[in-house]
């Protein structure tokens, strides 16, 4: 059963919301409490799994995944302005990334598969609830977050491992891109 539906208690602009309540701004439709978790964790949860596909990156498929959800900010879309607003103000309501949090989502999912069924479920709560430029938006970002950890490390910006590429598709797909 879904959580109530949330108060909109936060503004596009990017105002810290109330405490005790998720950030969702008038221009979205409203999204349960457990919804807008989904849909505000998945790009996290992504750079965390994406980055334990090769070790070897380290530091800079962190900064990398920090990087590509922080270029959320400028996309022309409200819903994925909106989801970074709520991933930035989640800890503790600054402008910057919260300490720890690839750490504590890395935790939550256990790997690929898990993954991957969180993105298909979005993808499906997506294609319900939002705006069909929306939609399409924050899935491609979604994948582009995963791309930029990918092309993290030594080589960077080199071509993509062929077992990244693999999962850039398996992701692709459960996003609905494919």
């Amino acid at each position: 059963m879904l959580a109530p539906e949330v108060p909109m208690s936060h503004s596009v602009a990017g105002e810290p919301p109330v405490r005790g309540r998720h950030a969702v701004p008038p221009t979205v439709a409203p999204y349960s409490a457990a919804e807008w978790d989904l849909l505000s964790s998945l790009p996290s949860w992504t750079v965390a799994v994406t980055a334990t596909h090769a070790p070897v990156r380290g530091v800079a498929a962190g900064l990398a995944g920090l990087d590509a959800v922080a270029a959320g900010r400028s996309f022309d879309s409200d819903l994925v302005r909106a989801v970074v607003a709520t991933i930035y103000a989640r800890h503790d309501g600054s402008a910057s990334a919260p300490r720890g949090w690839l750490a504590r989502d890395a935790e939550l999912l256990a790997g690929d598969a898990e993954l991957l069924a969180v993105a298909r479920a979005a993808a499906r709560l997506l294609e319900r609830r939002a705006d069909p430029a929306d939609s399409a938006a924050y899935r491609q970002w979604v994948q582009s977050v995963a791309a930029r950890v990918c092309r993290a490390g030594p080589s960077r910006g080199g071509p993509v491992a062929r077992s990244d590429r693999r999962f850039l598709d398996r992701l692709g797909d459960a996003l609905g891109l494919g």
